[in-house]
């Protein structure tokens, strides 16, 4: 099997380009994503039975649009995330939820978080970036905890803790 580069593109908010112009069919997004896969460089690939070849992705592979806890609000709740690509994910010690402090925004200067969906070939993990209201939702789900010794907001889930902000 030849490898190359694919003319796919995600874009940051989750949209499928193929040749510049969107994948409509969400069973086809649906069918390639679970081919993606990203090695030790943080190169995606999209390998299928045919094909392998790298494709360019803005950000994250795939976006966070719906949250929704179970259990008693505090450390015995669990947080599910709904994908773009309708996976369910519930945040917890195989999926946490990561916060880049030093990673620059363009919307503003909060960290974006977001949710590891799986594990990358080596140290690269394919992640999901929480869409602004789903962030919101979450944030409302906020209490004070520790992180790295410093006072800052976080959530739980499944007897995680998993912080959000840093508190000055």
């Amino acid at each position: 099997m030849r490898k190359r580069v694919l003319p796919f593109l995600i874009r940051r908010d989750g949209t499928w380009l193929y040749n510049g112009s969107p994948v409509r069919r969400k069973p086809m997004i649906c069918l390639f994503s679970s081919m993606l896969q990203r090695d030790p460089d943080g190169v995606f690939w999209l390998e299928t039975p045919t094909e392998c070849g790298s494709i360019e992705v803005e950000d994250a592979p795939f976006t966070a649009v719906e949250l929704d806890f179970r259990g008693t609000c505090g450390r015995r709740q669990t947080l599910c995330f709904r994908t773009n690509v309708d996976e369910v994910i519930c945040a917890g010690p195989d999926h946490p939820i990561e916060v880049d402090w030093d990673r620059p925004t363009c919307e503003d200067s909060a960290p974006v978080p977001y949710l590891r969906i799986r594990d990358g070939e080596g140290r690269w993990p394919i992640l999901a970036r929480l869409t602004r209201p789903v962030y919101y939702e979450l944030a409302a789900l906020a209490v004070p905890g520790h992180c790295k010794g410093r006072p800052c907001l976080g959530v739980w889930s499944q007897d995680r803790f998993f912080p959000l902000a840093r508190l000055s």
